[in-house]
């Protein structure tokens, strides 16, 4: 480095610390993804075009492009804060692309962008997304459901990694809960940053505040609670809604005690 250049953010360490964030809550995430990526390859190719929905950091995008080289992917988000690092971190690989748009938005398909990320008849072989749609309200979840199936081609897939309580375990639930509330208290006492803690994180960081304020501008304070007007479903409910859409064949292809990943097939 020349004298008096400055250095960038480092998106690398803001990318590792969302990770770290995420699997406070989720410590089975990287068995998600690898279904998630194990289902793609068998089901589209190791070269697919994948659409990274609600993409936040780009935590699928890095994890399909550092397996499938040949892959290209489109992340979706609103988020300003999360595209920034996401932006940042593959900046100058021509294999991402991320687009600003708004998921109940029924138009927001048409900022896709167009050419070698997606398949030749313009649609995508996989859609892809993990702990992201619980925040759509179920009315708004089955609409963008029959919005993807008019995305992904013939063959192709979506996939989705949440929360999907099931009605009829309640003492398994209570259970599973109260396991996992003692794991969290260890791991916080330890220094784990959750949800709050990392966002105010970001809202002190210089090259972030600006974004991180209108992030809390559009889903509120974190501190607040920002996860309000959403809802988890049953996976029978996820499984069902995929067939209304269009999808000919669906059901779970991975699931814990209280979640699941879903897939449909077209």
């Amino acid at each position: 480095m020349t004298s008096g250049a400055t250095a960038g953010p480092d998106w690398q360490a803001w990318q590792d610390s969302w990770d770290r964030q995420q699997e406070w809550y989720l410590p089975d995430r990287e068995e998600r993804f690898r279904v998630m990526l194990d289902m793609t390859e068998a089901l589209v190719g190791p070269q697919p075009r994948v659409l990274d929905l609600a993409c936040g950091t780009g935590s699928i995008t890095g994890r399909v492009l550092r397996r499938f080289p040949g892959a290209r992917t489109t992340g979706v988000d609103l988020d300003p804060a999360l595209l920034a690092i996401a932006r940042g971190t593959f900046e100058g690989d021509e294999r991402a692309r991320f687009v600003s748009a708004d998921l109940t938005d029924p138009t927001w398909t048409e900022k896709l962008p167009h050419g070698p990320h997606r398949t030749p008849d313009g649609t995508y072989d996989v859609v892809l997304t993990a702990t992201a749609l619980h925040w759509l309200d179920t009315e708004a979840l089955g609409a963008l459901y029959g919005r993807l199936a008019g995305v992904v081609r013939e063959g192709g897939a979506l996939m989705n990694a949440d929360r999907m309580p099931d009605p009829d375990i309640p003492r398994i639930d209570a259970a599973e809960r109260a396991y996992d509330r003692e794991r969290r208290d260890r791991e916080r006492a330890a220094g784990v940053q959750d949800w709050v803690a990392w966002w105010q994180a970001a809202a002190a960081d210089p090259v972030l505040a600006g974004p991180t304020v209108e992030r809390f501008r559009i889903f509120g304070d974190p501190a607040a609670g920002d996860h309000a007007d959403g809802e988890v479903q049953p996976l029978s409910w996820h499984v069902e809604a995929l067939r209304t859409a269009g999808f000919a064949e669906a059901r779970a292809v991975w699931a814990s005690p209280s979640d699941a990943v879903v897939l449909g097939l077209r």
